[in-house]
């Protein structure tokens, strides 16, 4: 098996941003499920040396991992092993009911539910003290680096001696949002008087001082959690401390790698032409078209929609991603076998998500029109069945979104190339 095995389940646009990073730097890996997992995959002779879990949600992580999964990689790392987790894939090895345990640290609530939605580069103070950090964090970012987070959770970071802290937050960077308010375009004072005024702290200033990135000792192995996404595309200096980890794992000597490129979303190639793929992304893009036309939806780089609070703009990113990076990679015999079989339900599924989309999406933009009182009349009901029969209830990727969903992630586990680039 290759050195590194990347755990695919409840991964959505995140693991695809793990998979571009490793193949396009041309690292050997694989990509694997928590029924492999559970199955014994990290425990083969020969076996991974590190295993990545990408973003998502550590609760539906857990869930497919199961009891024996969940063991399988307690074991994987007590042998020595490493794991780096991103964002879900930190909070699935945090201690706690949805987690793995390798680290003593548990995930910390938030006060305010718009602290949870925090998104953009912010500048850490990285530390190089003690079991091993030092070898972590590489010496040319110096004191400091600018890494991007997407919606983190929080570490519940009290000193620990099993724990060391890589990176702790700072200073918010000119692409900072906070829900679907661009920080750095607020003055100062509009700030500040938001506070006073309405009791608002907009700004990150809860998390200053506290843990991004940390490492844990678990028996003979190691636990990298980080809430910084590190292989987000074109962002030089996490993607120079990923690369810096990436070669301290394996240990083998550094390599200067370049920064990950733009990923952008609309200008994909078409290799594959499949019909049925080519109308998703079709579909998706003019669906994304409605919400920019209703000011609903904008793109915050080439690779991340931006959304209204409260539209489900990551999972209609997600859909868009995968589609389109199916239809980029060549077909395998094995996605060409699972397509054959799958695409006649997608593409019924496919026409009814986009039309129940299209009209949800207009009664939100017709919703934030009405006068409040009549919202609050009217709305609220209507909108939340329309977007449940959509995507299910929150945090589930249920509805007609989990009929889209399931298969594109089980065809993209079958298409996209791993190993050595082609």
């Amino acid at each position: 098996m290759n050195p590194i095995v990347v755990l695919w389940d409840e991964s959505h646009l995140w693991g695809l941003l793990v998979w571009r990073a490793l193949y396009l730097w041309g690292l050997p890996f694989s990509l694997v499920t928590a029924r492999e997992v559970a199955a014994g995959a990290l425990a083969t002779p020969n076996g991974p040396r590190l295993l990545i879990v990408p973003g998502g949600t550590a609760r539906r992580k857990a869930a497919c991992l199961g009891r024996q999964g969940a063991n399988a990689v307690r074991e994987f790392v007590s042998r020595g092993g490493t794991y780096l987790g991103f964002c879900g894939g930190a909070g699935l090895g945090l201690a706690g009911p949805d987690g793995l345990g390798l680290s003593p640290w548990a995930r910390q609530g938030f006060d305010d539910r718009l602290q949870h939605f925090l998104s953009g580069h912010i500048r850490v103070a990285l530390s190089s003290d003690g079991m091993g950090a030092q070898a972590l964090v590489p010496a040319g970012l110096g004191d400091s680096a600018l890494v991007p987070v997407w919606w983190p959770g929080r570490f519940a970071d009290t000193p620990d001696p099993a724990v060391t802290v890589l990176a702790a937050y700072g200073e918010p960077g000119p692409d900072f949002w906070v829900a679907d308010l661009p920080l750095a375009r607020l003055p100062e004072q509009t700030l500040a008087d938001w506070e006073n005024l309405y009791g608002l702290a907009l700004g990150p200033g809860f998390l200053r001082g506290h843990a991004c990135v940390a490492r844990s000792a678990f028996g003979q192995g190691q636990a990298i959690l980080s809430y910084a996404h590190l292989e987000t595309p074109a962002s030089p200096q996490a993607n120079a401390w990923l690369s810096h980890i990436l070669d301290t794992v394996l240990g083998q000597a550094p390599v200067r790698r370049p920064a990950l490129p733009a990923w952008d979303l609309t200008a994909l190639p078409l290799v594959w032409e499949d019909p049925t793929l080519t109308r998703a992304r079709e579909a998706l893009a003019e669906v994304i078209a409605l919400g920019q036309d209703h000011l609903l939806f904008f793109w915050r780089n080439p690779w991340l929609l931006g959304w209204r609070r409260g539209l489900p703009g990551a999972a209609v990113n997600t859909l868009f991603a995968l589609a389109g990076q199916c239809l980029a990679c060549p077909p395998t015999p094995s996605a060409l076998a699972f397509w054959a079989e799958a695409s006649g339900p997608f593409a019924r599924a496919l026409a009814t998500f986009r039309q129940g989309l299209a009209g949800y999406l207009l009664a939100e933009r017709l919703s934030m029109t009405v006068l409040p009182t009549d919202r609050d009349l009217v709305f609220p009901q209507a909108l939340r069945e329309q977007r449940e029969a959509l995507f299910g209830p929150p945090m589930s990727a249920g509805g007609l979104y989990a009929l889209l969903l399931t298969p594109l992630e089980e065809l993209a586990l079958r298409q996209l190339p791993a190993g050595e680039p082609r």
